[in-house]
């Protein structure tokens, strides 16, 4: 008979006549147990003490030490508490009894005469039961252990997780402070030349040449403190949330700024450029500067990428209601597996468009964002490499009688307001001096101060009604200037914040230290007019 596969138990076979140990035995040697003998209570015990028992089959009646009081010795130990307890009884128990037997540990009954067949059925219940509950408080065990390794590298993975986090909160706030930095470092030389610029404009001369000049510089600088602008929020330009300022324009203006930004490119390589317009002004209503960077941005690729002596073409016609601006090189094209990528982020390929001229890295996708937010499309197409490639911009434009011309106020038609006693406080020498000059001609009475120390002694000495306040001064910021100068009685003063910093934590902040208002360098002349003129 082939024995069952399977982890032996240990069965305890007790009673005090060895005849019957062996009939036991031999009754339940088939089943694969380990049995063992015992021919006394307290032998049974010993073994009891120094094994783990599965299964006790045991004689009631023994001498010294009978079944009952050995099962209550076995039933309060906690080492036995899943040991399964059969009573062999060769007389027949009253009820009494055999409740006894159950309260005192006993599982089950087997009389004698013992009917082996019931007696292997009651015994192999038991160790089966018993290997059952084993194996599943082991996998319980196992599952347990699994669970809290588990639990402890995904608490591990969210510690690991929080930090890498918190780093890149870190990075994140370190750009900021970065481009915060770097947008007040750019924004502090700009304030002086486009100060020089409307000081220029006001002492006009009839040199065309000279005029040529200023507007070139003029332009330049207001594209610079656009793409400043920009550095503050990179991420919003990479969402594709860029705010736009449209005002009704001809689309020749824009053309004529992209050109000027990009010719010293296409000159460098010695291109063919040919420049059509259409005869009649075509206006739209659209982003001077957007615009201007958008076409810009399309030359500057159509210069870098063919060969020197080139050719370049750049059309402007309007279509029905749409105003259609061409691109178009002889370069070295496009890929046709990379058409339907140049106009995203950062898009790969042997013609890498899209970050090709560095800078911001916005390349043609921002040329497609900003195309889109003006209610326009923009496509790419190429007959192949080394065939070239085209770009067109259609734009919607504006019905002859909605159209208008935006027209500058001439030399001595601005607004100035009231003569005002102004005291400019300014650590860049030629960002204050260079605006005390400009206001000095609008009819205003100037002062400059260097610092914060020598603003409260210029303060005492010249009660000004406005304060032009830079923030990033040494020593004494401009903030602690503001609030001295708030606590010294110049309640009714107009203090402006004019400063390279522009983000709104600085905004709230002068706003906290009794700025009545904040405005980023370099300040626009007109704003600045609208501002004296405001104070009664």
């Amino acid at each position: 008979m082939a024995l069952p596969v399977h982890d032996p138990v240990n069965i305890l076979l007790v009673d005090d006549q060895p005849g019957k140990l062996l009939s036991y035995e031999a009754i339940l040697s088939g089943l694969g147990e380990n049995l063992i003998k015992a021919n006394s209570g307290r032998e049974a015990l010993e073994h009891l003490l120094k094994t783990d028992i599965t299964v006790v089959l045991m004689d009631v009646s023994m001498p010294e030490l009978d079944g009952f009081e050995l099962a209550e010795i076995i039933r309060q130990h906690p080492r036995f508490q899943k040991t399964a307890i059969i009573f062999v009884s060769a007389v027949h128990l009253s009820d009494l009894d055999q409740l006894k037997g159950y309260e005192s540990g006993a599982v089950d009954y087997v009389s004698v005469p013992v009917i082996p067949e019931l007696l292997r059925a009651k015994v192999s219940v038991f160790a089966e039961l018993y290997r059952k509950t084993r194996d599943s408080e082991r996998l319980t065990r196992e599952l347990e252990d699994r669970v809290t390794a588990r639990t402890a590298e995904l608490e591990a993975s969210m510690a690991r997780q929080l930090a890498l986090t918190e780093q890149l909160r870190e990075a994140d706030r370190r750009k900021d402070e970065f481009l915060a930095l770097l947008a007040h470092e750019l924004r502090n030389p700009l304030a002086p030349v486009v100060n020089a610029v409307n000081i220029m404009r006001m002492k006009e001369s009839g040199d065309p040449d000279l005029l040529w000049c200023r507007e070139v510089i003029e332009r330049q600088a207001y594209q610079l403190t656009r793409l400043v602008d920009d550095l503050l929020d990179v991420s919003r330009i990479t969402l594709g949330k860029i705010k736009l300022r449209p005002e009704r324009l001809d689309i020749a203006t824009a053309i004529a700024g992209a050109v000027e930004a990009s010719r010293p490119l296409i000159e460098s390589y010695h291109h063919e450029f040919i420049v059509t317009l259409p005869a009649h002004s075509v206006e739209v209503q659209g982003d001077l500067a957007r615009l201007t960077q958008v076409v810009a941005n399309l030359l500057n690729n159509a210069a870098k990428y063919q060969n020197e002596s080139g050719r370049i073409e750049l059309t402007v016609e309007q279509e029905d209601q749409d105003v259609v601006i061409t691109v178009r090189d002889h370069g070295i094209g496009i890929p046709p597996q990379m058409l339907s990528e140049v106009f995203e982020l950062f898009s790969q390929g042997e013609r890498t468009l899209d970050r090709s001229q560095g800078g911001l890295g916005i390349g043609l996708s921002l040329v497609k964002t900003v195309v889109e937010m003006h209610g326009g499309s923009v496509s790419a197409s190429s007959d192949g490499v080394d065939r070239g490639s085209e770009f067109v911009i259609r734009l919607p434009c504006l019905r002859p009688q909605e159209s208008s011309v935006r027209v500058n106020p001439l030399p001595g038609q601005r607004q100035v307001g009231s003569p005002r006693r102004i005291l400019i406080v300014d650590d860049s020498k030629d960002a204050a001096e260079s605006l005390a000059m400009l206001l000095s001609l609008s009819g205003h009475q100037v002062a400059v101060a260097h610092d914060g120390v020598q603003a409260l002694e210029a303060v005492a000495a010249e009660r000004p009604e406005v304060v032009l306040l830079d923030i990033g001064l040494p020593g004494m910021d401009g903030y602690e200037v503001c609030r001295r100068l708030r606590q010294g009685g110049m309640d009714d003063a107009l203090i402006i914040a004019m400063t390279g910093y522009g983000q709104e934590r600085d905004r709230q902040r002068s706003k906290e230290a009794g700025f009545d208002t904040h405005t980023v360098k370099p300040v626009e002349l007109d704003h600045l007019m609208e501002l004296l003129a405001s104070r009664r």
